[in-house]
């Protein structure tokens, strides 16, 4: 099973947890988080 690279911005219900848990319990995923003051690196505000 490959390896899935996620990124994210750096808001802080992606840090909850419950998210905490469930990526130890589904290892393939690994979450990459943008610097707090790099919001021009997340598309989705441009």
């Amino acid at each position: 099973m490959r390896r899935r690279e996620e990124f994210r911005d750096n808001y802080a219900t992606h840090k909850t947890e419950p998210v905490k848990k469930w990526l130890l319990r589904h290892p393939r995923f690994h979450l990459h988080f943008t610097p707090t003051s790099a919001s021009w690196l997340n598309l989705v505000e441009r």
